[in-house]
């Protein structure tokens, strides 16, 4: 079992979609084993983004992740980066496929509604930013194997 970070941004608060995106995750098998609604700081969005600092499009993604509350998630499962990402699907809407998260719900880059973790080791760092460790909880599924 591995671990990913992944966030619904103020796009999916505000369109009332958290509880039907959460759902998916849940169904297609991922186990939340942390979530809560932050309404970010600037320095929280900053240290988030923090290898994008410098890039053009630094400051428009740090304002739109303090525009509005934001829902965190630990999610886990069997190589979950990956997973999580294949089923977030791509950052550029046109290029997400229909089925995909972002392939259902996103039509603008720059309002993306989902991050997911891109590597372990993004997991492992955001997953430490955004939740403190008595925040995660590993309980006992009685669905493990089956999914």
């Amino acid at each position: 079992m591995s671990r990913c970070f992944a966030m619904l941004k103020p796009g999916v608060v505000n369109r009332r979609l958290v509880g039907e995106i959460i759902s998916r995750l849940e169904k297609k098998g991922f186990k939340i084993v942390g979530i809560k609604m932050v309404h970010p700081s600037r320095e929280l969005a900053a240290a988030h983004y923090a290898e994008h600092e410098g890039k053009p499009f630094f400051e428009e993604l740090v304002d739109y992740l303090v525009s509005g509350p934001v829902v965190a998630l630990a999610l886990q499962a069997d190589d979950c980066v990956p997973l999580v990402r294949k089923y977030v699907g791509k950052t550029k809407p046109i290029d997400a496929e229909p089925g995909t998260i972002r392939g259902d719900y996103c039509i603008h880059t720059n309002r993306n509604i989902i991050h997911a973790s891109d590597s372990d080791e993004s997991a492992e760092r955001e997953l430490k930013l955004w939740f403190k460790d008595d925040e995660i909880f590993d309980w006992k599924d009685c669905e493990d194997g089956w999914y």
